[in-house]
Formats: C-alpha cells, structure tokens, sequence
C-alpha cells in the first residue's frame, strides 16, 4: 500500500448526555489530513447518523477506507454497518480492542419494545469478526466492501505502533479533547 493512502477513522467520546464523534483523515505513512465533528445526544441510535455527517463534511473522495472504532458506541448505539457502507462506497472496517462477547444478553437487560428490536437486528446483521494480529496485540475486525484486500494487510498498513490503527487513535485523541474542552 502506497503511504499516501488515505483512511477516514471514527471514535466516539461520551459523558453525561452527549456524545462527541470524531472524523479523523490519516494518510498510512501517519500524516493527519483532516478533522471534523459531530455531537449527538446519547441513549438513542444516531451513530449511524453520525457516520454518514461526518463522511459529508469531510467529503474527500481520496480517502479509500473508513475504519470505526467498535460496533457499539454511547449505551449500545449499534451502528447499522450495512447502512454506512452503502453511503460511504468505500471499505468498511469496525475495529473492535478486545474479544468481547454476545451483546444481546446487555441490550435485552437495557431496552424493550423498538428500541431493543432495532439495536438487535443491527447486532445480528454485523459481519462475524476476524482477530487479527498486530505486533503483540490482537484486535477483532468486521469488514464490508473490502474485496482487494484482507482486513489484516489494511489494519497492518495503517498502524504505526502498537496494536491501534492509527485513523482511529487520532480520532480517539481528537474526540475525547474536544469533549473535554466542550465541557468546561
């Protein structure tokens, strides 16, 4: 992969009632190449939403893959994968640090009624994760669109130390500095 590649990263910061989103632009060689962010209340389902603002804004059609950190953001705000792949045209890689577990048993404790229903069905419709290995570290990928290549050369390429692809560790770093900065 050439280092100018460009990859668009998502992560999320909440506390309290909102919750910060952060669209990071990281060319594989590390160079940051743009920013952008969006607030949405928590407890509902807007990441998806989020997603697709941010993919807006930004509006680059150099970047060449979107990579969002996890699948669950703010109280189990499920993004609906399928719906953002379809809006972005662009591979889709959801980065999630640890193994994790079934999901369900913690939405069906938390929802009822639509709620529950909606975050459900998105969970199930997720693409089964691939582990893959990064230096020591091992991280859990599920990936649509991605047909030239395998979730663990494009994770490899975009991670400059440690086990974090780095799109998403800048808009991690990014999301929760302008959370904290909103909050004072």
């Amino acid at each position: 992969m050439k280092p100018g590649v460009r990859a668009l990263g998502i992560a999320e910061s909440a506390a309290g009632a909102t919750s910060v989103y952060c669209g990071a632009i990281v060319t594989a060689s590390g160079r940051l190449d743009g920013l952008a962010f969006d607030s949405r209340p928590v407890g509902g389902l807007h990441g998806t939403e989020a997603v697709r603002s941010l993919w807006a804004t930004l509006g680059r059609a150099d970047v060449r893959y979107l990579m969002l950190a996890g699948v669950a953001p703010a109280w189990y705000d499920v993004f609906d994968l399928d719906a953002i792949a379809d809006h972005v045209s662009v591979p889709v890689l959801a980065i999630t640090f640890e193994r994790g577990g079934d999901l369900t048993p913690h939405l069906d404790t938390q929802f009822g009624g639509p709620a529950l229903v909606e975050r459900r069905r998105r969970y199930h419709e997720l693409p089964a994760p691939t582990a893959v290995e990064i230096g020591s570290d091992t991280v859990y990928v599920r990936s649509l669109n991605l047909t030239d290549r395998d979730p663990a050369a494009v994770c490899r390429h975009f991670t400059l130390a440690g086990g974090r692809p780095e799109p998403i560790r800048v808009a991690r770093v990014a999301a929760r500095a302008h959370h904290a900065n909103r909050c004072r």
